[in-house]
């Protein structure tokens, strides 16, 4: 596991945390809307 922090820095990390975040609550939103969509229908 120590290779594997040596290997990546901290920024890339945070960075793929923030990306991985966002896109779940993209998804969410989305799923959302289409099941809000499909309820007014």
């Amino acid at each position: 596991m120590k290779d594997m922090e040596e290997k990546f820095p901290r920024a890339l990390w945070v960075r793929l945390i923030i990306y991985v975040a966002v896109g779940h609550i993209f998804a969410a939103f989305i799923y959302l809307l289409f099941s809000l969509g499909a309820q007014g229908q």
